[in-house]
């Protein structure tokens, strides 16, 4: 460890992980559903992304804007993997401190790419549903694909300045986590030096991404739905809506596990340690599996290129 200039100081060359507390002995065990888990949210986001590729019908901008949902969840997945796995696999607890920033960094990254790619198709289906007779001229291609690239451009700058911010404090003695990945909310109480920079850029981070992005979100909707209010006929509302039904599933199973997560951070502070990992393991696993499960049974094109695939894989055996 590298010494400060106070004995008592010190930057921790790593950090511990914890996987399931409580259930150490069986972390064997505990890999098969994380195993399951990753392989549904590779197989599932990456069908979905194969779909939507092969098939020319399919390069719009509703199913442009999925394509690149699901790959920032196959991101976020990623990030998590090698220690996910290693901890319960082969039991590496430990992590180096540039190796744990740099995996703090990816998943909120992505996390926030997430959240703003939400917001596109949020914005996308208010087009499509006020205005459809200018969809195709308002979300051009290079619109859309501009579109991703400032998402991408956008998340990385904001997360710039946490890892290097966090180089900059001293630690105390106090290097294990309580998750089994490096989350920022996590990191930031293990120094012992004055946090408030942190604080106030995190929860500037915190409001200028998933604050506005769900703000937006809701008055999008609210459009939406002063738009469909207006159609004369029952049947056109519903279909109008439907429409919406897999985005409005998506939304959710992103949002509510990371308020929830959110909550347990910043008021369960004596809560049981199992609550912090079940709630974590929630925010980080459950939307990239529900996602391309809701799509894929809700969404008439993607399904049906699913079965197409499938069809031509049988065909050639």
């Amino acid at each position: 460890m590298k010494n400060s200039n106070s004995s008592l100081e010190f930057l921790p060359t790593a950090f511990i992980l914890v996987g399931i507390p409580g259930l150490e002995a069986e972390h064997i065990w505990m890999s098969i559903p994380f195993i399951l888990m990753y392989i549904i949210i590779f197989l599932g986001n990456g069908t979905i992304l194969h779909v939507i590729r092969r098939d020319v019908a399919l390069h719009q901008p509703m199913y442009l804007f999925l394509a690149m949902l699901a790959l920032v969840e196959v991101g976020v997945s990623a990030s998590t993997l090698p220690t996910v796995l290693g901890i319960f696999l082969f039991g590496t607890t430990e992590i180096s401190f540039d190796a744990c920033l740099l995996q703090m960094f990816s998943i909120h990254s992505f996390s926030i790419m997430e959240s703003a790619v939400l917001l596109a198709m949020s914005m996308d289906r208010f087009v499509a549903i006020y205005s459809p007779l200018h969809y195709a001229a308002i979300l051009t291609l290079p619109r859309i694909f501009g579109t991703g690239a400032v998402i991408g451009l956008k998340s990385m700058m904001l997360m710039a300045p946490l890892p290097m911010l966090l180089r900059c404090l001293p630690f105390c003695g106090h290097n294990t986590l309580s998750h089994s990945y490096c989350l920022h909310p996590n990191l930031i109480h293990l120094p012992c030096g004055d946090i408030s920079i942190n604080n106030i850029y995190g929860l500037f981070i915190v409001t200028s991404t998933f604050g506005l992005d769900s703000l937006l979100i809701v008055v999008s909707y609210g459009l939406i739905l002063h738009t469909v209010l207006n159609i004369a006929t029952g049947e056109g509302r519903r279909k109008v809506l439907n429409t919406c039904g897999s985005h409005v599933c998506a939304v959710l199973a992103y949002y509510v596990p990371m308020i929830g997560l959110s909550m347990v951070h910043r008021f369960g502070h004596h809560v049981s340690p199992l609550l912090h990992a079940m709630m974590a393991n929630a925010y980080l696993f459950f939307p990239p599996i529900v996602n391309p499960i809701v799509y894929s049974i809700k969404t008439k094109e993607i399904r049906r290129g699913i079965v197409q695939m499938v069809s031509k894989k049988r065909s050639r055996v």
